[in-house]
């Protein structure tokens, strides 16, 4: 199998390696309770996604 002839230099790895860098998070707000949520996913808190109820939330008992 073929070897390449030169070791690739530091800046050429590192601007290889640029596109490797992670994005932020994007966030939206939850329509029913204003709580911040990860887009596309039922609210925690509330259990709502697109203005209905999929998820039962249980309320914490107190001690």
């Amino acid at each position: 199998m073929a070897q390449p002839k030169r070791r690739w230099s530091k800046a050429r790895t590192g601007l290889r390696r640029s596109t490797w860098k992670l994005e932020n998070k994007s966030y939206a707000t939850c329509s029913e309770c204003g709580e911040t949520i990860l887009p596309h996913k039922a609210c925690p808190s509330c259990g709502k996604y697109n203005k209905r109820q999929v998820v039962e939330i249980k309320e914490k008992e107190e001690k």
